[in-house]
């Protein structure tokens, strides 16, 4: 990495060992540690965009450590017996879910790099009971994990956060075991929205800087031999920026690719409105 991306590696670092701490220390939401704001129906970040179903018997510190665009366990389609990884774990809600979903005989991986929020997962772990999952520290774009090892690969608002996304679509191809899958939720922008015009609109560390637009996102996956990539919007976050869920396939006969620059040409799709959008969010 050059030292340009060095630094946003150690921003993003800083906010959410910040968040980690302030969840230790009492915060009452998640919406509190990231700074999302609330529109008039409700908030585009945070613990509300998962199932009560889904939060219940979880334990309170996880609740509010959610601070994603999505619900990833709510589109991956996980099953008895997968091993999945989720990228960008933070304080192990998706792990923790994730680990129920796949039972006993399966089992789940949470890969983060800022100690306090493994720190806040593996308490989390142990106060829900919970065994059938790791925590792995590290950067998603060098997952330590061996090739063709994972079955599904999560990720909640995390990876518009990396500074070298080239770098985590070949690591997510290589760690998936040919014909897995991804089922990742992540902020996106809107293809004529130039990166600077996406700045405009929020900081990096508030997941809204660094998101690649979504013919970008499709050629990213495909550069790296992912197919039936599909990337689409469910709420809109900030003015020409969206929640949008990312899913893909890891074909039986794929074999490593160069890695291209993510680009290709801008898709025309029809993209949530609403009457005001959330605004930078912070996520994770």
């Amino acid at each position: 990495m050059n030292t340009d991306q060095e630094q946003l590696v150690e921003q993003v670092r800083a906010r959410y060992a910040e968040a980690a701490r302030a969840i230790d220390a009492g915060a009452p939401a998640a919406s509190d540690v990231s700074g999302a704001h609330r529109d008039g129906e409700g908030e585009c970040f945070g613990a509300q965009l998962y199932d009560p179903a889904d939060r219940a018997g979880l334990p309170e510190t996880a609740i509010l450590a959610s601070l994603g665009c999505g619900n990833p366990i709510a589109v991956a389609d996980l099953r008895e017996g997968e091993r999945v990884l989720d990228l960008g774990s933070g304080g192990g809600i998706d792990v923790l879910l994730s680990a129920r979903r796949v039972g006993p005989t399966g089992r789940a991986y949470g890969l983060d790099m800022t100690d306090e929020m493994l720190a806040l997962a593996i308490r989390n772990a142990a106060a829900a009971g919970v065994t059938n999952i790791e925590f792995l520290k590290g950067r998603i774009e060098a997952i330590p994990l061996p090739a063709a090892t994972i079955d599904v690969i999560i990720s909640n608002c995390v990876i518009n956060l990396a500074a070298d996304k080239e770098a985590v679509f070949a690591e997510m191809a290589r760690v998936l075991r040919p014909g897995g899958r991804i089922g990742v939720s992540d902020v996106v922008a809107r293809d004529d929205l130039s990166p600077a015009e996406r700045a405009e609109r929020g900081s990096y560390v508030g997941c809204i800087a660094g998101a690649l637009s979504f013919g970008e996102y499709a050629a990213g996956l495909r550069a790296v031999g992912f197919s039936g990539i599909s990337v689409e919007p469910t709420h809109q976050v900030a003015d020409g920026l969206f929640g949008a869920i990312v899913r893909a396939t890891k074909p039986l006969d794929w074999q490593p690719a160069t890695r291209p620059a993510p680009g290709g040409s801008p898709a025309t799709r029809e993209l949530p409105t609403t009457a005001g959008s959330c605004g930078p969010g912070c996520c994770g």
